[in-house]
């Protein structure tokens, strides 16, 4: 994997003449250069790029993840405007990967639901298989890092007392633009904008549990495979959304993720 963790190096999957592309993201140039496989099997570059800036790339989810683990309750200062006690250990639940969308995709507001709610949060992608990490080796099982909004639809998650209906609808997990590797995840701005307005601001700085704690916490119960995804709780802030509002998770270093309602 030591190819994969140059600095700020960034990966993508998006269309390309008319299917799906893996590419390598050049921030320097604003470059996809077109990988022959996906970026998880080695970077084998064709020779073509594309344009990430000026040309009208669809990007697509930056992985396929065979699961999606989140953590509850993981931000200092969201336990503390919520007056709950900071967890002694991660709160993890678990998303379908049929709710990922990427960015730009559209968030479906489903029938019958009363309040559908943004989270904005960081998430780590795994880059290679692994069990039980000790916490000192979990950065060698990380390929990258990227933006991810765990939409709730939060009437529902009231309502069951339990969390899979309410987190699970399609939809449910916009996750990009990109992988972002070779960044330090512990002291990030995150931020989430809903139709232009801040609504959420932190910093990973913040987060109860970083990122080597949960990976090591998470592969000490089930075994994570490539491309699946961690995503690591969301700050203070939390609110709802409406049909036709914008939403947009910012996280310094990382990248901007922006979905429309409907």
């Amino acid at each position: 994997m030591n190819s994969l963790r140059n600095p700020r190096i960034g990966y993508a999957r998006f269309m390309h003449h008319g299917a799906p592309a893996w590419g390598r993201i050049d921030f320097e140039t604003d470059r996809i250069h077109v990988l022959s496989r996906t970026y998880l099997e080695g970077v084998e570059p064709t020779g073509e790029t594309v344009d990430l800036i000026r040309s009208s790339v669809e990007l697509l989810p930056p992985c396929l993840p065979g699961k999606i683990i989140c953590i509850g309750l993981n931000y200092r200062d969201h336990a503390r405007e919520l007056n709950l006690p900071i967890p002694k250990e991660p709160v993890i639940f678990l998303k379908p990967s049929s709710s990922l969308i990427g960015d730009r995709g559209t968030i479906v507001y489903p029938p019958g639901v009363g309040r559908l709610d943004y989270e904005a949060e960081l998430a780590v992608v795994i880059g290679r298989r692994c069990r039980s990490v000790p916490t000192e080796a979990a950065p060698a099982v990380v390929l990258g890092y990227t933006c991810f909004n765990d939409v709730t639809a939060r009437d529902l998650q009231h309502r069951d007392g339990q969390w899979t209906r309410s987190k699970s609808f399609d939809t449910f997990a916009p996750i990009g633009p990109w992988i972002v590797s070779g960044i330090d995840p512990g002291d990030l701005g995150i931020r989430a904008r809903l139709n232009g307005s801040i609504v959420q601001e932190s910093r990973t700085s913040n987060m109860i549990f970083g990122v080597a704690e949960a990976v090591s916490f998470v592969s000490g119960i089930m075994t994570l495979n490539p491309g699946d995804v961690i995503s690591l709780g969301t700050p203070p802030g939390v609110g709802p959304m409406q049909r036709g509002d914008t939403i947009v998770v910012d996280i310094d270093s990382v990248g901007t993720l922006t979905n429309h309602v409907a």
